[in-house]
């Protein structure tokens, strides 16, 4: 057999490539999605819910969600550049902002299904492991699933910081204690304490004053936004604990009014009546006429 060279060309490498674009983009793992999405036939096409969480520099999103056979509805979402409504102007990506979009979304979504007064959740954070109680009478508890996304679980990760948040707002997610900030390994425990802690951003405060020590020109740079808002570590806890009464008082998101459309050049030239070009018609032959 004569010796074939091989030519390691585009053909030759996208035979190696991983099958579906959005894997290969990293934005979708798909076996975990198969997971949560995949329904018993005997549920009837009974949606099957999701909390998504997902993190950018700027932003966390929480969706709960629920896929159909073309497409996933999204029956209520939040964000945590929507916190200054609720008084938090500051920190909008870190441990305590998670907290309050879970919560959030939880108080949200039940507002929309007409549950909020059923299922309360746990009406003041302490940093218990808390887990909503079916009522002996009335509509059981929303159930959903938790959706990490590509987020790495490992212990103290903020995405179980927007879990909490919608477990004391009131939703059933299956959950363990052990991905808490807060959960010692060797003793098998969660300190609570640790966890409320973070909640009310009291790891934010520690840094705060520790930077203040060692470099007050790091400090005004670093906490500008917390400075403005007179947002001092001794603060912090109040003004969390405000948002979080405030989030429960009306979660629903106020309807923004719609921009008028902006008049700019028109590009097409309007329709001209019968009238006007016979006008201009006129105008022609009377200029030719004088030529």
């Amino acid at each position: 057999m004569p010796f074939v060279k091989e030519i390691k060309n585009k053909a030759y490498f996208k035979r190696y490539q991983v099958k579906l674009k959005r894997r290969r983009k990293g934005k979708t793992d798909y076996r975990q999605r198969k997971g949560l999405i995949i329904q018993d036939k005997n549920k009837y096409a009974t949606p099957k819910y999701r909390l998504v969480v997902r993190f950018s520099n700027k932003n966390i999103t929480c969706q709960v969600v629920y896929a159909t056979l073309t497409h996933d509805v999204v029956i209520a979402s939040a964000y945590s550049n929507e916190l200054p409504e609720y008084g938090l102007n500051f920190g909008l990506t870190n441990y305590a902002a998670a907290y309050c979009t879970g919560l959030l979304i939880a108080r949200r979504v039940l507002t929309k299904l007409g549950l909020a007064d059923a299922y309360k959740g746990l009406t003041e954070a302490s940093g218990e492991d808390y887990l909503v109680e079916e009522n002996d009478e009335g509509p059981r508890p929303f159930f959903c699933l938790l959706d990490v996304g590509l987020k790495r679980t490992s212990t103290g990760s903020k995405v179980f910081a927007a879990l909490k948040g919608a477990l004391d707002g009131g939703l059933d997610i299956p959950h363990s204690e052990k991905r808490y900030v807060g959960y010692d390994e060797e003793s098998k425990s969660l300190d609570e304490d640790t966890l409320r802690k973070y909640i009310f951003g009291g790891h934010v405060a520690d840094y705060m004053e520790s930077m203040k020590e060692e470099d007050s020109a790091a400090y005004a740079k670093h906490f500008s936004h917390f400075i403005k808002e007179g947002a001092t570590a001794d603060k912090l806890e109040g003004i969390y604990s405000k948002v979080h009464a405030n989030i429960r008082a009306k979660p629903v998101a106020a309807k923004k009014a719609k921009k008028a459309p902006k008049s700019g050049k028109k590009w097409n030239t309007p329709k001209k009546t019968y009238e006007q070009r016979k006008t201009d018609l006129q105008a022609r032959i009377a200029a030719l006429k004088a030529q």
